[in-house]
């Protein structure tokens, strides 16, 4: 859960004190926990909605909602990217951009249960993904 925390803050700080929130809220609603997912699952979602509710306390988003867009494309990378400065890149990358790539991309979940997460449309999830790509080609294109 700490990965999930870091990689969405950026900061290790605010990702230990995520840390203590989730399990501080775990331990309190446990009873809660309907089954429905594993209970990994359900806990990797407390750790985002909190990493996302330490986002908004720094009041840097600010994204606008728009109509369903695909970018079901994958990201390749050519081989002579190194992994920093592809983690660099993702890192620089606006919040709520951020967030989107990390949880698709690098954790596996779907557009569907992003949003579910992170309560927005789906078709946010997916223009924030595909922006996310944008900005990373950008970035890496000097690379070479």
């Amino acid at each position: 859960m700490y990965t999930v925390a870091f990689r969405m803050l950026n900061d290790s700080e605010e990702a230990n004190d995520v840390l203590q929130e989730v399990f501080i809220q775990v331990y309190r609603d446990i009873d809660k926990f309907r089954q429905e997912s594993t209970l990994g699952a359900w806990i990797k979602t407390i750790a985002v909605r909190s990493s996302l509710r330490k986002i908004r306390e720094r009041s840097r988003t600010g994204f606008n909602s728009y109509a369903d867009f695909a970018d079901n494309e994958p990201v390749i990378w050519p081989s002579w990217i190194n992994s920093n400065d592809l983690e660099k890149a993702i890192l620089s990358l606006p919040d709520g951009y951020r967030v989107v790539f990390l949880l698709v991309e690098v954790e596996g979940f779907s557009h569907k249960e992003v949003a579910e997460m992170l309560e927005m449309p789906v078709g946010t999830s997916k223009i924030r993904l595909f922006r996310a790509k944008q900005q990373l080609r950008k970035l890496l294109n000097g690379y070479n």
